[in-house]
């Protein structure tokens, strides 16, 4: 029941995505006749990669962020460096970069030459199993692209295997993996210097606390007012869950408290523990 509304969210942030490419200035980006026109709105979505699904536990999809989302004003918001210890840090590490309209017009050709503006497309791998899903948005010329690719990046094999296109995903495979050197594919001097990324909604799953038992954590009181039992709205999946959003000045107590926290640690509430799964939402997120 959760994938189906997560499904449903997803079209329908695609089509918003779709409505606010009519948002489009005459004399906003990519209004020239050689650039790529794209919305210009600071929340409007115009590239997404997002890595997900497979055979993970059901909080690691609940935490699950978009590896990295472009915007319409420039800014690339993106997961940064992850300490390797466990019990992990409670939040994620995003990063937020300003990229000139330059760069994502570069970023946008490329995006079109590995064939992700020509309409929605699916492209499997059906001689493997349990591998993750990337998912590309590109909000671009007036209509929104959403194209997947089960398995990319784990291509060992597949020209041997029914009806995979090896082509497509090469050129998928590829485009993704110019990011890990962005540099060389957008003009000198249109990327700007990365900062972290601070959130204005924070989406907040509830869970009851199971813990380890070799590793105890020390308790932290829940920040907002009210109880964490009755906090947002029950889930499907995992059993006993809930879920609800913070913002504004409740925001900030969440965040100073869950700076210090990890994983593992027990947020008590009415004398109660409880697991938090904290999942910072985009610019163009909002809700469970």
């Amino acid at each position: 029941m959760l994938k189906a509304k997560r499904t449903a969210a997803v079209l329908t942030a695609v089509a918003l995505l779709t409505a606010a490419c009519g948002r489009l200035s005459d004399n906003g980006p990519g209004s020239g006749d050689d650039q790529i026109p794209h919305p210009s709105g600071a929340d409007d979505l115009v590239l997404r990669i997002d890595v997900g699904g497979g055979f993970v536990p059901i909080e690691y999809n609940l935490a699950a962020v978009p590896g990295m989302s472009i915007y319409g004003d420039g800014r690339m918001i993106l997961q940064g460096p992850v300490m390797e210890i466990y019990p992990g840090p409670a939040l994620p590490n995003f990063l937020v970069t300003r990229l000139s309209e330059d760069a994502v017009q570069a970023i946008l050709a490329a995006a079109r030459d590995a064939g992700l503006m020509d309409g929605d497309a699916t492209y499997d791998f059906p001689c493997v199993t349990d591998l993750p899903t990337t998912t590309f948005t590109v909000v671009a010329e007036g209509r929104a692209n959403v194209v997947s690719a089960y398995a990319l990046g784990f291509d060992e094999g597949a020209g041997a295997c029914e009806g995979v296109d090896t082509e497509a995903r090469s050129a998928l495979a590829a485009f993704q993996g110019a990011f890990g050197d962005l540099k060389g594919l957008v003009p000198e001097g249109s990327i700007g210097p990365e900062e972290p990324y601070v959130p204005t909604e924070m989406r907040v799953f509830v869970l009851p606390y199971r813990g380890e038992a070799e590793l105890p954590q020390q308790p932290v009181e829940w920040p907002v007012a009210g109880s964490l039992e009755t906090f947002g709205e029950p889930i499907d999946v995992p059993e006993g869950a809930r879920c609800g959003v913070v913002s504004a000045e409740d925001l900030a107590g969440v965040l100073g408290a869950a700076a210090t926290a990890n994983q593992l640690t027990p947020w008590t509430s009415d004398g109660v523990e409880h697991q938090l799964i904290f999942r910072p939402l985009l610019p163009d997120e909002h809700g469970c």
